[in-house]
């Protein structure tokens, strides 16, 4: 699939017909550990340049995969075409849907990080078992960065003559996505009804319910109200957006019985059958121009007869753009477009829709039940919202906004109707026993599997912000008559204050204490980027305090609380904005580079975060910590800078913040932590006095949407970024900011050439 490398000793020791004695007499349970089992698509190019499809078994047991023709549980004599071992150089990127002769397809991408040239694909008939094979391969790319890094698998050498790569070209050539897999396979009732089939991922080990506490990670300014309830369904206004003059925000929030992934599939659908069901505006859909897996264009229709406030029918175009998060939430943008397909026609009205987004968020339960939470938002004029909002509110339930907002009560009805739409138990991702019986504080493995929390804070009472998380989970803050915000959980915040560690404390840990610091004029070093003057100024930048995001605190571990971020350990130097034809690497060796000068080369560390932002031309920025003194080998920063790329990957964690910008722009971004080495691919470059980290944006299908979403609004955003080193054990918290760095409104014409 991507790097699967084949260990011939390994490979047989773990072979399906041996695991499956293990299995049984340890109740169920593989000997190495976690396990996953289903049918998927094989996607690939054939020696001649024709796609092929093909249906396949795949069984992961730890991680060693394992490939069939056939059910191996049904046909043990048969052995697998394909085997290996996953490592800790896979990478993993949703590719989105993909619309095949057989319907739409769901595809996950990997390749090797190392090796641009062992890639592959596979496809799923749903987003929901993708996002199960997703997980598996991402715990056995963690059973595998934990035997590079425990004692007893250093002496191993992967045997790179069996590396397997799923795009090898076969001699033989059938056009299977011409001519359908119906006549491909064969088996049973055909391949429909195996990828019915539920994929077998962990079944044997079930999670307990868990309700995770959502407040205090975030406390955002906003002040939604709920002016309308209808059929169980609120109706919130931003009010503090329709202070500002611009547009209005209006969003509808509900519970829907049933799992984040129907949900996101039939508010994603064109089937008409289905949205007739459900969809009173939008039902009629087609089609117009994939431009991606993640992003779309489709054309609708609505007859007046229906609708019988308009006297004349309708038509309209918009562009979709979809993510899913690593939490398993997924996030709809849709907003007006035009398309050279669909002109405007006679004895149509054309319409524009009103942009909105749709959130569909996970909701745990004791009894598992699958329940998510629903949300629309919606923008609307001010004049037009001021109009009706009064004495004529009901004419509002007549409007194209009020029948968007409808939707998601629409929603609730129709899997009420179809229960069984909504039985989908929730899958039970387990860590591998290897994982598990070690030490919890194991640098290799993830405690936190969902830290998807809010992590970037507004703090000024007045900011306007719509980034609302708390009203998502019922609201834990309110605002008291002084304006500012009460905590229910005061006790909570008591002990985060009282924890958060002092910057001086944190450098007397993490730097040198041994030398005294270096006497540096920063003045002297400068990137192409110029610093702010003031908050008003546009195209520079500037270094915020850490205390608008949220990090781990000393007993994170144990509470899951977090604590404001406090000052930066290291110090902003400069900033670069860079422009070139191809992706700018290892900036830090240029010579022009504030590294080389002889004022950088005095500066006892420096941290360099490129940031590689596919376009054309490609963009870097380039942000410089500097230290006055030493890195303490010993500390957590330490053993980053010095330690192996497993290491880092697992450690570096980026928190973004839209702090001023489009409303839509802002829900996409999100203010979530990042491990950027799971999330893209980063290459480390470690020399002299430096540490250098590019980050390649381009690496991810979605972060490549958000950003080319983000380079449309560049002008008119502020955005705060922070970095740091995730903290896994006991002794690492609280955490600490090492950087932060504030962006105001960019402009891409001034990227200097390189």
């Amino acid at each position: 699939m991507a790097t699967v490398a084949v260990e011939r000793t390994e490979i047989a020791s773990a072979s399906p017909e041996t695991e499956t004695e293990t299995e049984t007499e340890n109740g169920g349970a593989a000997s190495m550990g976690r396990s996953a089992a289903g049918w998927v698509y094989h996607l690939g190019v054939n020696s001649i340049g024709h796609q092929y499809c093909h249906l396949r078994y795949l069984l992961l047991r730890g991680n060693c995969l394992f490939m069939y023709k056939r059910d191996p549980h049904q046909t043990p004599a048969i052995k697998p075409i394909r085997k290996g071992l996953i490592t800790h150089t896979l990478m993993l990127q949703e590719l989105g849907c993909r619309k095949l002769t057989t319907g739409d397809l769901y595809v996950l991408g990997f390749y090797n990080r190392l090796d641009g040239t062992k890639k592959g694909e596979i496809a799923c008939a749903n987003p929901g078992e993708l996002r199960k094979w997703y997980e598996a391969f991402d715990q056995a790319k963690h059973q595998a960065e934990y035997d590079l890094t425990s004692a007893t698998a250093r002496h191993r050498r992967l045997n790179t003559d069996d590396e397997i790569n799923l795009e090898v070209r076969r001699p033989r050539v059938r056009r299977y996505a011409q001519h359908g897999l119906e006549k491909l396979v064969k088996i049973g009732k055909g391949p429909e009804m195996l990828l019915r089939q539920a994929s077998k991922i962990g079944n044997n080990n079930v999670l307990s319910a868990n309700i995770d506490d959502e407040t205090g990670d975030a406390l955002e300014a906003h002040d939604w109200r709920c002016v309308r309830t209808i059929n169980g369904i609120r109706i919130f206004e931003d009010a503090a957006n329709s202070k500002s003059g611009k547009g209005i925000l209006l969003k509808s929030v509900g519970v829907v019985n049933a799992s984040v992934d129907s949900v996101f599939e039939m508010v994603f659908s064109l089937d008409k059958r289905n949205r007739y069901d459900w969809d009173i505006l939008t039902g009629d859909l087609e089609l117009l121009e994939a431009k991606d897996g993640h992003c779309d264009i489709v054309y609708g229709k609505y007859e007046p007869k229906y609708l019988s406030w308009w006297n004349s029918k309708i038509d309209f175009v918009f562009s979709r753009q979809w993510f899913r998060g690593q939490d398993g939430n997924y996030t709809i943008l849709q907003t007006p477009s035009t398309h050279k397909k669909k002109p405007s026609k006679s004895g149509y009205q054309r319409k524009k829709i009103n942009p909105s987004i749709w959130e569909i968020r996970k909701l745990t339960s004791l009894d598992h039940v699958a329940k998510c939470l629903v949300a629309q938002m919606v923008e609307v004029q001010p004049s037009f919202w001021d109009r009706w909002k009064g004495s004529q509110l009901e004419k509002f339930e007549k409007s194209i906004p009020f029948s968007l907002l409808c939707q998601v009560a629409c929603l609730r009805e129709y899997f009420a109707a179809n229960p069984a739409l909504m039985s989908e138990s929730p899958s039970a991702i387990m860590q591998p026993k290897l994982l598990v019986h070690s030490s919890v504080n194991s640098d290799a493995e993830d405690q936190d599997t969902n830290d998807e929390f809010y992590d970037a804070i507004a703090i000024a009472e007045d900011e306007d912000s719509d980034d609302d998380n708390d009203d998502f989970a019922d609201a834990d803050a309110d605002a008291d008559k002084g304006g500012k915000v009460k905590l229910k959980n005061v006790s909570w915040a008591i002990a985060s204050l009282a924890l958060k560690r002092s910057k001086a404390s944190v450098a007397d840990i993490e730097l040198s204490g041994a030398s005294p610091p270096v006497l540096i004029d920063w003045s002297q070093l400068n990137g192409s980027l110029r610093q702010a003057k003031s908050e008003q100024d546009s195209n520079c930048w500037s270094s915020p305090s850490g205390d608008g995001f949220m990090i781990r605190g000393k007993t994170y571990l144990t509470d899951r609380s977090k604590i404001a971020g406090g000052d930066p350990l290291l110090k902003l130097v400069a900033v670069d904005w860079l422009k070139a034809e191809h992706r700018i690497d290892a900036v830090a060796l240029n010579p022009k580079c504030l590294v080389q000068t002889e004022a950088g080369k005095k500066i006892p560390f420096i941290l360099v975060v490129n940031l590689q932002i596919p376009a054309s031309p490609n963009y870097s920025l380039v942000a410089y910590y500097g230290s006055e003194r030493p890195v303490n080998k010993e500390s957590l920063l330490g053993r980053f800078v010095e330690g192996p790329d497993v290491f880092r990957d697992s450690r570096f964690k980026l928190i973004p913040s839209i702090v001023e910008g489009y409303w839509m722009v802002k829900r996409a971004v999100g203010t979530k932590a990042c491990l950027l080495g799971k999330a893209v691919t980063c290459r480390y470059l470690r020399q002299d006095n430096f540490l250098e980290i590019d980050v390649d944006i381009g690496s991810s299908s979605v972060a490549r949407s958000i950003i080319s979403l983000v380079l449309g609004y560049i002008t008119g955003i502020v955005v705060d970024l922070a970095i740091l080193i995730e903290g896994k054990e006991e002794k690492e918290l609280p955490e600490y900011i090492l950087g932060t760095v504030r962006l105001n409104r960019v402009r891409l014409d001034s990227a200097v050439p390189l």
